[in-house]
């Protein structure tokens, strides 16, 4: 097997040699391990895109005989982490006597629903819009593909004359056709007329490539792939510029994410006048160029053009007309400059509805935008959740890349409006989105925790994630921090160190949160020590450190959290965890008792004041939390024992056995009571929730 790993320069040669020779000849293996090494890259195709199968001969287990059956992508699938619980397999055969009652393009939505009568493993994910791509050509393995430099050619001016420029007679091309039934004709066709190709490029889609094996499947979409990054890069060095140069200055990377911090929660409020969003920001090389070009005012409003690129971006994004260097620090003044800009896209977007509908459209979804441009600053999108937001910004470069090509080859061309508002608004699309699963009770918020390193804070930082929440982790200690964001999946966390004596700390976390994730909605104070001493021994570093972390530390929290919630305008909830102690007088506990007491009356007052703004306070009292719990790892737990008279080892049974419940009490349980207020009780504020089995001298009333 000849190693191509030196001959590529603009994708990169993934396969690893003895990895597939591991594979043997299991031809699905092959397969899946081609599409995930395909996937991994985004210049390839990105997150949920493209398609890949292959052939296989199998027993029919009605007639015992040999069928071919073709293994491919099932829907929704994504080739970057495709497994064979996400494929369908599909007898060809049957597939292809399809056609014999295909009643053309009308027909197309019915057809789909036909293609479950060929399925031959019915464990089988449901077969997607491509299958019949795949299953009218005979070969082997296919690859479809969506790579930026390959989109660009097929969003050229002139895309079928640049094609016949790059490829001579090797390569085949289809113009624009929404995926369905009638393009796998169409691929068919462009075959037969074209006998000996080595691949198609679908006009504003994508590319097709085939072969014998998966590896030489493989090589081939790399080598398709290679030669037009190679045409597009001559093309820039002759133009000597992209997007017309550069009209604006990028303002240094420290002051872009200053800006961007300040301005998510605005943006994000304005995006979430319909449904609450979450935000991801990006000002790499790539968008930079793009955003600060003299062609950004042509571009964007021209919209996208692969079908995979607008489903997850919007026809087009929104441009802000703000200044690079303005002022951002009086939000009132911002967003009165900013409303009108979102109304104008909002009225915008309803326009493009009502023009393109037809009579079974479904009703006009969000209108906000989801792609955001600050010229200077860099790219913001907003949506249901992190990894959909994500994928998005991520589709947008992609889209990127592909004007950027298309610009150097020819001139970019997008798909007309009518035919972009038949994908985005298809009834198999909507029927999709109506088969997505309920978001759960925290979905679309962001919560911030404090003390979030290990022990309670963890455990109520697992709960929202576990409830839908994306999870800020703050502690001081970046170890813990690092161990506890590894314990969760990719787009669900983030973290930062975060002193709670130190404002500045505060801040920095603060705007960490806000541009990874757009702003703040839950914060939850859980940070703190316990120190239990008998007056005469208690020092005034003691009182001092207890007041600063749990009461300032929970007054700064409090008071840039409120800022951050109401440039929002979303309402949001904060939750200090204080203790049985604040309500119940006890020895040896003057400074720790005070100092929860304080943060007790504090949520009350912020609760009177807050609540305009519909931000909920309120406060959650553990006792007796010794298990798992990091207050009790140091002189805490000798300082109780001492005061009840009895050993370290004892303290655990000593505290169940004294609540009304005989109750161990677990950092989860003070994670369910946190959970309670912020996902059930949205009615409640300056309450006292206490967690603690039932201590009568700690109720409130």
């Amino acid at each position: 097997m000849e190693n191509k790993a030196e001959t590529f320069k603009y994708v990169d040669y993934l396969w690893d040699e003895q990895k597939a020779a591991a594979l043997g000849d299991d031809q699905i293996a092959l397969f899946l391990y081609r599409s995930n090494i395909l996937g991994a890259d985004l210049r390839i195709t990105n997150y949920g895109g493209g398609n890949t199968s292959c052939r296989t001969t199998e027993k029919d287990p009605l007639t015992n005989e040999d069928v071919e059956v073709m293994w491919i992508k099932g829907s929704g699938g994504d080739i970057g982490t495709l497994s064979r619980a996400g494929i369908a397999g599909i007898y060809v055969d049957r597939l292809r006597n399809l056609k014999n009652v295909y009643g053309g393009l009308e027909d197309e939505d019915r057809m789909v629903g036909l293609f479950n009568h060929s399925i031959y493993d019915l464990d089988s994910k449901a077969p997607s819009i491509d299958t019949p791509l795949h299953g009218l050509l005979p070969f082997a393995h296919i690859d479809h593909l969506h790579p930026d430099a390959l989109i660009a050619v097929a969003a050229a001016k002139d895309s079928e004359k640049v094609t016949k420029e790059i490829w001579g007679d090797t390569m085949g091309w289809v113009p624009w056709q929404r995926p369905g039934f009638d393009l796998g004709l169409q691929i068919e066709k462009c075959l037969a007329d074209n006998p000996g190709i080595r691949g198609i490029v679908l006009g504003s889609h994508g590319l097709f490539t085939w072969g014998d094996t998966s590896y030489e499947c493989y090589i081939n979409s790399l080598e398709v792939i290679e030669r037009a990054s190679e045409y597009i890069e001559q093309k820039i060095k002759e133009k000597g510029s992209v997007f017309g140069g550069q009209k604006i200055e990028s303002l240094p990377k420290a002051d872009r994410l200053e800006k961007a911090a300040q301005i998510m929660p605005l943006l994000r409020g304005l995006c979430s006048s319909e449904n609450r969003m979450i935000g991801h920001f990006s000002d790499t090389d790539v968008v930079m160029e793009y955003i600060n070009s003299y062609d950004l005012e042509r571009l964007a409003p021209m919209g996208t053009s692969c079908p995979d690129h607008f489903l997850r971006t919007k026809i087009q994004p929104l441009v802000l007309t703000l200044d690079k260097n303005e002022d951002l620090t009086d939000s009132d003044a911002i967003l009165k400059k900013l409303e009108p800009a979102f109304e104008a896209y909002r009225q915008e977007y309803a326009d493009y509805y009502n023009t393109c509908k037809k009579d079974n459209s479904p009703a006009m979804r969000d209108a906000n935008p989801v792609i955001i441009i600050y010229p200077g600053v860099g790219m913001f999108s907003f949506a249901k959740n992190k990894q959909t937001t994500r994928v998005a910004n991520e589709f947008y470069i992609n889209a990127i890349n592909v004007m950027r090509g298309a610009e150097a080859i020819t001139a970019y061309t997008s798909l007309p409006r009518q035919e972009a508002f038949d994908i985005e608004y298809w009834l198999l699309e909507e029927a999709k989105l109506s088969r997505m699963p309920k978001e759960q009770p925290l979905s679309r918020k962001v919560a911030f925790v404090t003390g979030a390193g290990g022990g309670i804070g963890k455990a109520i930082a697992d709960k929202l994630a576990a409830e839908g929440a994306n999870v800020v982790l703050t502690d001081i200690n970046e170890d813990s921090l690092k161990e506890a964001h590894a314990t969760y999946k990719r787009d669900v966390s983030t973290y930062a160190i975060c002193d709670v004596t130190n404002p500045e700390s505060i801040a920095s976390a603060y705007k960490k949160a806000c541009i990874e994730f757009g702003g703040v909605d839950i914060v939850v104070h859980s940070a703190g020590l316990a120190i239990s001493k008998p007056l005469e021994d208690t020092t005034d570093k003691d009182w001092n450190i207890l007041q600063s972390i749990l009461v300032k530390g929970q007054f700064d929290l409090a008071k840039q959290s409120a800022a951050i919630m109401r440039q929002q305008g979303l309402g949001g909830n904060y939750i200090a965890i204080a203790s049985k102690n604040g309500l119940v007088a006890g020895p040896n506990n003057v400074a720790y008792g005070t100092a929860k007491a304080a943060q007790q009356h504090m949520v009350r007052l912020l609760a009177a004041e807050l609540a305009k703004d519909k931000i909920r306070v309120n406060t959650v009292n553990p006792d007796g939390v010794i298990v798992g719990s990091k207050i009790w790892e140091g002189a805490w737990a000798e300082g109780r024992a001492k005061a009840n008279n009895i050993t370290v080892e004892e303290l655990p049974a000593f505290y169940a056995k004294r609540n009304l419940l005989n109750e161990i009490i677990t950092p989860d349980d003070i994670a369910n009571g946190v959970f309670s207020l912020v996902g059930i009780l949205d009615k409640s504020t300056g309450n006292i929730i206490n967690v603690d089995g039932g201590m009568a001298n700690a109720f409130v009333r």
